[in-house]
C-alpha cells in the first residue's frame, strides 16, 4: 500500500532510510518532493507523480530505491471517497514542504537535482541498465608490467564496453605516486566528479576506508581488486595471495627435499599483496624447515629493482640454491647473479614474457626447471564487470575469489607463445566469465 518511488539525485540513487512525502495528485507540472532524513529539495516538471504516502525503505546496498508503484493514471477514478480527506492532507503537505524549501536550497545550492519518476502500471519500477553510468577505475601504481597489462587489459575491455552502449564511461586514473593520501584524494575527487562505480587497486587494504565509506555513502559502488580494502561497503574480487606464495615452497620440496638456502625477492613494501604472499612463504617454511631464508630484499615488482636489490646483496649471501619470488623480479634476478658470476639457483618466475623467455632460453640449453605463478593482469576486466553487475540491480556476493595462474615445464612454450613481448600471461574477462564467476560464489 505504502510504496516507494524510484528517485535518483543526478546520477547517483539516494541511499539508506529516508521518508518520501510525495504529493499524493497525478499531474504533469512542477512538483516538490522534500526529503527530510536527506535534506535535498527536488523541483522538476514531472512525467508522473506517484501516488503514494510517506514510506521508510532501506534496500540492498548499490540499489537505487524501487518497488511496486499503483498505477498512478487509474487514481484519479479511486479517490472518490477520501477526495477531500486527500485533498487536506495534501496541502498539508504541500505547506510544510514549501516552508522547508528557502532554508533546504541554501545547503544544497551547488547541487543540481533532477527527479525523473517513471510509473508502470502495478509494476516494479526496474533500472534500464547501465548505459548512462560511469565507472572509474583508480589505480595507485604503474610501474611495473604488471600494471601495464592489467591498464591494458582494462582499456581494451572497458573501451568495448563503451562502444557497445553497455556504459557510458570508464575512465582509469593512475596516481604518480603509491601514496595512500594521493589515491584518497584522487578517489575523492572521483566521487566528487559522479562517477557510479569506483574499482579500485588499493595502495592499502585499510587507510583508504575512509574515503571509502565516504564513496559508499553517496551511493556509488566500490570494487577493490588485487589490493583489496577491507571496508564491508566495499566489494572484493582477490586472489589468495597466501596460498599462491605457499604455492612456491611446496613446488621446491618437490624438486629439493634436502632443501637449502633462499632468496626472497618481495614486493611493494607496505601494500596487501606483498604481505600476503610473503605470509605464505613463511607458512611453507614452517612446513618444511629443511629451507631457511638467507636475504630478503624488496624488488617492487620490477625486473629493474629486483636486479639491483639483489646485486647488492649477494657479495654478503651464502650459496643461494633457489629464489621465491612475488612476479616481474624473476629475469632481473637471474641477470644479478650471472653478473656476479654465481651459478644460477633455481628461480621462481611471475608470468612476465621476459622471464618466460629466459626460461625457454634455459630450458633448451641445459634442461632448466622451474614454475611461473601470478595473478592474470586482466583481473581488472573481471572487477569492472563485477562493478557493472551491481549497477545493473544483479545480487553479488561482497568477497569473490580468482584462481591465481600457473605455468609448469609442460605449458611453458603454450603460454610464451600467447603472451606479447613485454607483456604478461594474462586471462581478459568477459561479462559471462563474471557472472559465472558470481554464481560460483553464492
Amino acid at each position: 500500500m505504502h510504496d516507494i518511488l524510484a528517485i535518483k539525485l543526478g546520477d547517483r540513487a539516494i541511499k539508506g532510510e529516508v521518508g518520501l512525502h510525495v504529493i499524493d495528485v497525478c499531474w504533469g507540472n512542477a512538483a516538490r518532493f522534500f526529503i527530510r532524513s536527506v535534506g535535498f529539495v527536488i523541483t522538476d516538471r514531472l512525467v508522473a507523480v506517484a501516488c503514494v504516502a510517506t514510506q521508510h525503505a532501506k534496500l540492498a546496498q548499490g540499489s537505487p530505491y524501487r518497488a511496486k508503484i499503483g498505477n498512478c493514471l487509474n487514481a484519479r477514478d479511486k479517490r472518490s471517497k477520501r477526495s477531500s480527506e486527500r485533498t487536506t492532507k495534501t496541502t498539508s503537505i504541500s505547506k510544510r514542504t514549501t516552508d522547508t524549501v528557502e532554508g533546504t536550497m541554501l545547503k544544497t545550492s551547488r547541487i543540481g537535482v533532477m527527479a525523473l519518476c517513471l510509473i508502470l502500471a502495478g509494476g516494479v519500477a526496474q533500472a534500464d541498465g547501465t548505459k548512462d553510468k560511469k565507472i572509474a577505475l583508480s589505480n595507485n601504481y604503474a610501474g611495473n608490467s604488471w600494471r601495464q597489462a592489467m591498464l591494458k587489459s582494462w582499456e581494451k575491455v572497458t573501451s568495448q564496453a563503451v562502444k557497445d552502449g553497455v556504459v557510458a564511461e570508464a575512465t582509469a586514473f593512475t596516481t604518480s605516486e603509491n601514496q595512500v593520501t594521493e589515491q584518497a584524494a584522487q578517489i575523492q575527487n572521483l566521487i566528487l566528479q559522479g562517477y557510479n562505480a569506483i574499482v579500485i587497486n588499493a595502495a592499502s587494504p585499510d587507510a583508504l576506508n575512509g574515503v571509502i565509506k565516504q564513496a559508499c555513502d553517496a551511493g556509488i559502488i566500490v570494487v577493490s581488486f588485487d589490493g583489496i580494502v577491507s571496508e564491508p561497503c566495499a566489494w572484493r574480487v582477490a586472489v589468495n595471495f597466501k596460498a599462491m606464495g605457499k604455492s612456491e615452497i611446496d613446488y621446491l620440496k618437490t624438486k629439493m627435499p634436502d632443501g637449502g638456502n633462499l632468496l626472497e625477492i618481495r614486493g611493494l613494501a607496505g601494500v596487501f599483496v606483498d604481505d600476503a604472499i610473503h605470509s605464505g612463504i613463511e607458512e611453507g617454511l614452517k612446513e618444511n624447515p629443511q629451507f631457511k631464508v638467507v636475504g630478503s630484499v624488496h624488488g617492487d615488482w620490477a625486473q629493474d629493482v629486483a636486479q639491483k636489490a639483489v646485486a647488492g646483496v649477494l657479495p654478503s649471501l651464502p650459496e643461494v640454491k633457489a629464489v621465491v619470488t612475488q612476479g616481474g623480479d624473476g629475469y632481473g634476478t637471474a641477470q644479478a647473479f650471472k653478473a656476479a658470476g654465481r651459478p644460477t639457483p633455481l628461480i621462481i618466475m611471475g608470468n612476465r614474457q621476459d622471464e618466460l623467455k629466459w626460461w625457454k632460453d634455459q630450458k633448451d640449453a641445459n634442461k632448466y626447471q622451474t614454475m611461473s605463478v601470478s595473478i592474470a593482469p586482466g583481473v581488472s576486466t573481471l572487477a569492472f564487470w563485477v562493478a557493472q553487475m551491481i549497477l545493473n540491480g544483479e545480487k553479488v556476493p561482497k568477497d569473490l575469489t580468482v584462481p591465481f595462474l600457473r605455468i609448469d615445464q609442460d605449458t611453458l612454450e603454450q603460454s610464451l607463445a600467447t603472451t606479447e613481448a613485454g607483456g604478461v600471461a594474462n586471462t581478459e574477462y568477459t561479462l559471462d566469465d563474471a557472472k559465472k564467476v558470481v554464481a560460483g560464489a553464492q
